[in-house]
């Protein structure tokens, strides 16, 4: 069983003292790929290294997380696209909106996405989308630009059906995590009306850890519990569950 793990903060401090190992214990349990979303200027550093300390099983990406998107934010996405110039990454990300912790500067975040998204046109790579407490913003931004050269995933997925199917119309993809297996998020109902073909996984590592790790540090090899509980919404094997999501990642990344 080959499962891919499409949205992963390997390379922050929280692994520092154990990454091998971690890394170990997650190919035991079938995780062979790991994509690395950049969050600002410095963790672009210790994504790097990751990479080229666990090249062919690591992928670095390049974005400004919305959470970052502030003051001198224009200066942080000149020096990012310079960086996308020098060599090949693997995506966009991690970029959109969020605006749960504060709206202060939601226009700017607005801005910073309309250009990452055209950063992902230019350079041909899918994107990636946070999109906390943003979900309708962001389908609309990504509705308006949209023309054909687009591609992507919704990470961490958390809306309606009704949602799911805007997002698989614009040609995305929904990355399911840990959420999936929380009693009151009601994932599991909502999985079941969602196209097969659309659907991703990942951590989010280090956060949100599945059950039974709940309130523990997430990490690769806690996979095997997200494809258990799709399994059982959709009434699938395991073995077909990881089949279905693992091509639809290497479509994603074009792997």
């Amino acid at each position: 069983m080959q499962l891919i793990d499409t949205h992963t903060h390997l390379y922050l401090p929280e692994f520092d003292i154990d990454r091998a190992d971690m890394l170990s214990r997650a190919k035991t349990c079938g995780v062979d790929r790991f994509y690395l979303p950049n969050i600002d200027r410095e963790s672009v550093e210790p994504m790097l290294e990751m990479e080229k300390d666990f090249a062919g099983s690591c992928f670095a990406m390049m974005g400004l997380h919305p959470c970052y998107v502030r003051e001198g934010w224009e200066n942080e996405l000149k020096w990012m696209e310079r960086l996308l110039g020098e060599r090949k990454y693997a995506g966009i990300g991690e970029v959109g909106l969020d605006y749960y912790w504060d709206k202060t500067h939601a226009e700017a975040q607005k801005q910073a996405f309309a250009l990452q998204i055209e950063w992902a046109k230019e350079f041909q790579l899918p994107v990636i989308i946070h999109s906390r407490d943003s979900l309708e913003d962001c389908i609309q931004i990504v509705g308006e630009k949209q023309d054909g050269r687009l591609k992507g995933v919704f990470h961490c997925f958390g809306g309606s059906a009704d949602d799911a199917k805007r997002i698989s119309d614009l040609g995305f993809f929904i990355g399911i995590g840990g959420v999936l297996t929380y009693k009151k998020s009601g994932l599991s109902e909502t999985i079941k009306l969602v196209d097969k073909k659309q659907v991703v996984l990942e951590t989010d590592a280090p956060y949100l850890s599945p059950v039974p790790y709940r309130g523990k540090r997430n990490e690769p090899a806690y996979l095997k519990e997200i494809v258990e509980h799709l399994a059982n919404s959709w009434e699938l094997t395991i073995e077909e569950t990881a089949k279905i999501t693992t091509a639809n990642a290497l479509k994603l990344f074009g792997g």
